[in-house]
């Protein structure tokens, strides 16, 4: 356990931690809220590849949906031939199923470590510094002077909320002129769709027992996601409209 500690701590915990001391050093007026936003978005950048191969899985596993059903619906009653068949549909379309687990396996550690970075006294973690890394004297927890970012917010908690009910809203919109599913189907989808309002109140709970530091990550970091998804599918919608047009005008 020891091991894995040390790890982790060498890993995440310290440049994050160091990242976000040098960010407050030359941030204006040394202001930890313009610090965390700063540091937020160069994590989410470092991410990118991860976040980013996990969207567009989803979307090109919404475009091949049908064609699994009709596979479970061919071999209803051969589990084997469903597997084989459906890895042959992933890997015909470019799909790697197991992307969203690989992104939870690098962001979790990674929230973990900010998490510890924001939730206690900066100054009780200096021995965690590394040697050309000076932690200034003067840390600035007022939020542009008004909000302290080292007690809880009701405006921040509400915030990441709200930007998380949009960011999931947006991953999960919502299903027109589709066919009849399976009930196994139904019952996730309908699971999925309590979720995109559950979610987000377990997200204001949870930010407002904790320093609004952490709702500020959590807003910055859905802001950011909700903007990086909102170009992907913009994109996407854009490809298959292209794609749609060039058909008909083929068999025309």
């Amino acid at each position: 356990m020891g091991f894995i500690v040390t790890i982790y701590n060498t890993v995440f915990f310290q440049p994050l931690f160091n990242g976000l001391v040098w960010l407050i050093g030359i941030m204006p007026f040394h202001d930890l809220g313009l610090a965390i936003i700063a540091m937020t978005f160069i994590v989410r950048i470092v991410i990118f590849p991860f976040t980013h191969r996990s969207i567009t899985t989803q979307i090109k596993m919404k475009k091949i949906e049908p064609h699994i059903q009709k596979i479970r619906d061919q071999f209803k009653n051969n589990q084997q031939e469903i597997a084989k068949k459906t890895m042959e549909l992933y890997k015909e379309h470019g799909v790697s199923p197991f992307s969203g687990c690989l992104m939870l396996a690098v962001q979790f550690p990674v929230l973990i470590a900010l998490y510890q970075v924001f939730i206690n006294d900066i100054f009780a973690k200096s021995d965690f510094l590394y040697s050309f890394i000076s932690l200034p004297s003067d840390i600035n927890a007022l939020f542009l002077g008004t909000i302290a970012l080292t007690e809880a917010s009701i405006l921040f908690a509400f915030c990441a909320g709200f930007s998380q009910f949009i960011q999931m809203r947006l991953a999960l919109p919502p299903k027109k002129n589709e066919a009849p599913a399976r009930k196994e189907n139904n019952i996730q989808k309908q699971l999925m769709s309590h979720a995109q309002y559950i979610f987000p109140v377990v997200v204001v709970f949870i930010s407002l027992r904790f320093p609004s530091a952490l709702a500020l990550y959590w807003t910055t970091s859905n802001i950011f996601a909700i903007l990086h998804e909102g170009i992907v599918r913009r994109k996407a919608k854009q490809y298959d409209h292209t794609e749609q047009t060039g058909t008909s005008q083929t068999n025309t």
